[in-house]
């Protein structure tokens, strides 16, 4: 219970009107962001990472959290409207969503999802105002041996559940961890990797890779996608935007049970919000098919609330994971530990006892946030859909504009552009063969932390490396490690069995 007085110490601080308008400019720009095609929070966040040179910690966090969870309403706008997710998160939401906007109940979709995304996103926090200090002091038992563990749990689960194709995880893992080694070693005082160019010397700036990967990499992408592909229909919401009390008798089940699915992954690493939609997408679907008439395929209700409360519920519990261990669950969270870092901060357990004001501050505007977005998104969605009439080359040549001064006001160095330009040609070629830009993220981000912990490890062992899973908390994690691995694989089997399966049944068809 001494967490009521600091939670109504947070809405203190975070009711303030200076830190409103925050909340505000973090929920508009992250609806608009997630509406706009290709684009998401994790780019909206990379973009405005040099913001925070200028703005108190708590306003910049604060405008953050707006920006993670408006993306992911906006990101459901355009699926259903467009049948065109912004985010993988929000591929499940459009396949009923979608036929619901096609059957002549698009306002009734948008308000589902806004109604899903708000209880997600409401439940996680009020978990995270109690949990978050719980797993901040056990947090404050860890060492060396049990960061690096918890670093390596990261990667690991990270690169490998993100994409098919775990190798190219990896790839995109290592890629990260080359990036971050690159400049003079903090224990030797040696260049490393600096090819004697004096521009590497302090290293490869975040701020330089997370705006070149997520933002420029991202639109020279989807303007060359657009190019090939045209551009979509979207369907004309029209009719009332709320629900029938027997349209919200069906969805409230749903919402529940994809907010219990979530949960648990805001807490794993395992790339996000993608795999808690589609998981409470199947279950919606294999309890339909339970029923006397079957409702999924023509635009089910249930089908779309379960997957939008649990992406917001993922989202909500990450950054309670984020705050209380310094974990990052998505690319968009590694981008915001990095922030924490710009301000000589780092999240953990002496978070909550070094900036409290912050932390409680930031917690409360998380209830602030979703309410605000509810009002936001349930009336005002038809009018956010306008966004998708801007011209594309006038969108991208703005963000474009803006990844250059970004990066421009945080060096003031004519090399930080062109390392830009170059590695964004490196993210788009990535996303191109669809690499995933998670694992290089994170392990930028985790990197130095990881090596540091090993070093340290290493030194207060003598050189013994067993130390690294010498105790209780490392196994565990490694154990927990093991558990998700083989969860993915055996999902993967699975879904290779049954693609021969049905490959199989499709020759025989043909042949008959």
């Amino acid at each position: 219970m001494d967490v009521l007085p600091l939670l109504a110490d947070g809405f203190a601080g975070a009711l303030t009107w200076q830190n409103l308008i925050w909340v505000l400019v973090g929920c508009l720009l992250g609806t608009a962001v997630g509406v706009l095609p290709g684009l998401g929070s994790s780019m909206a966040v990379a973009l405005l990472l040099p913001v925070t040179f200028a703005l108190e910690p708590t306003a910049a966090f604060i405008m953050f959290a707006g920006v993670y969870f408006g993306g992911l309403f906006g990101d459901s706008t355009m699926g259903i409207l467009m049948n065109t997710p912004g985010q993988a998160s929000a591929i499940a939401s459009t396949f009923e969503g979608h036929r619901m906007a096609l059957s002549g109940r698009a306002a009734q979709a948008l308000a589902t999802a806004a109604i899903g995304a708000f209880i997600g996103g409401f439940v996680a926090s009020v978990l995270v105002v109690f949990l978050a200090p719980l797993l901040a002091d056990f947090s404050s038992s860890f060492g060396p041996a049990e960061f690096f563990a918890l670093a390596v749990f990261a990667f690991a689960a990270t690169s490998s559940v993100v994409t098919d194709t775990p190798l190219r995880g990896m790839a995109s893992l290592f890629l990260g961890l080359g990036i971050a080694v690159i400049g003079v070693d903090s224990v030797s005082g040696a260049p490393r990797f600096t090819l004697e160019s004096p521009y590497l010397f302090d290293g490869i700036s975040l701020v330089t890779v997370t705006v070149a990967v997520l933002a420029l990499g991202e639109v020279i992408y989807v303007a060359c996608l657009s190019r090939q592909s045209g551009e979509g229909s979207m369907v004309k919401p029209a009719g009332r935007p709320w629900l029938s009390r027997a349209e919200f008798r069906e969805a409230a089940p749903a919402w529940l049970r994809g907010t219990a699915i979530g949960v648990p992954f805001g807490i794993v690493p395992a790339g996000g919000s993608e795999i808690p939609t589609f998981l409470a997408y199947g279950l919606e679907k294999r309890l339909d098919a339970r029923r006397d008439v079957p409702r999924f395929g023509s635009g089910a209700i249930r089908g779309l609330a379960a997957p939008e409360a649990a992406g917001n519920s993922t989202t909500g519990m990450a950054m309670g994971s984020l705050l209380a261990l310094g974990l990052p669950i998505s690319a968009t969270a590694a981008i915001m530990l990095a922030a924490f870092r710009q301000y000589g901060l780092q999240p953990g357990p002496l978070l909550f006892e070094r900036a409290p004001d912050l932390v409680w501050s930031l917690l409360a505007s998380f209830f602030i946030a979703m309410v605000v977005l509810l009002i936001l998104n349930l009336p005002f969605a038809t009018l956010w859909a306008k966004l998708l009439l801007i011209p594309r080359p006038y969108l991208f040549a703005g963000i474009t504009v803006f990844c250059a001064l970004g990066t421009y006001a945080t060096g003031g160095s004519t090399f930080d552009l062109l390392m830009l330009l170059g590695i964004g040609i490196v993210g788009f070629i990535m996303r191109a063969v669809d690499y995933p830009l998670a694992p290089l993220i994170i392990g930028m981000v985790l990197g130095p932390l990881a090596e540091t912990s090993l070093r340290d490890a290493a030194m207060s062992a003598n050189g013994d490396f067993s130390v690294l899973v010498g105790g209780p908390i490392p196994i565990a994690l490694y154990a927990l490690l093991a558990v998700v691995l083989s969860f993915s694989i055996r999902g993967r089997v699975v879904a290779r069995r049954r693609q021969k399966l049905e490959a199989a049944t499709s020759e025989t068809s043909l042949v008959r």
